[in-house]
């Protein structure tokens, strides 16, 4: 999806740059040279401006995306060191079972016997 809004961006950009451009050559046949040249600078500040923008919005976004990529990361590591702390809950808690089950066998035993 990202890559779409980013290609419509720069359509969106090439659009406005072309319209602006064609917007240039219209007053420049009409005006006086000095006239010319402040259309001219003009168009060049607005399209500059609007590359600008689009270049500052790219690098948020990127920004953006790498701040949610290392937050996914860290939460892939809690999760992981959640399951080895589980792991050993579990594990620990067997190692009891084992015991109170051996303990009651033997228990059993000594009562047979008696």
């Amino acid at each position: 999806m990202r890559d779409t809004a980013f290609h419509k961006g720069a359509d969106m950009r090439k659009t406005i740059i072309a319209s602006l451009g064609a917007i240039a050559v219209m007053g420049l046949s009409a005006c006086s040279e000095k006239a010319q040249d402040q259309v001219e600078q003009a168009g060049d500040a607005v399209g500059n401006d609007i590359e600008s923008g689009i270049n500052n919005a790219d690098d948020k976004i990127a920004a953006g995306a790498d701040k949610a990529g290392r937050a996914i990361d860290n939460m892939g590591d809690e999760i992981g060191a959640a399951a080895d702390r589980v792991g050993d809950d579990v594990e620990a808690g067997a190692k009891d079972a084992k015991k109170d089950v051996g303990a009651a066998v033997e228990e059993a035993g000594r009562d047979i016997k008696d």
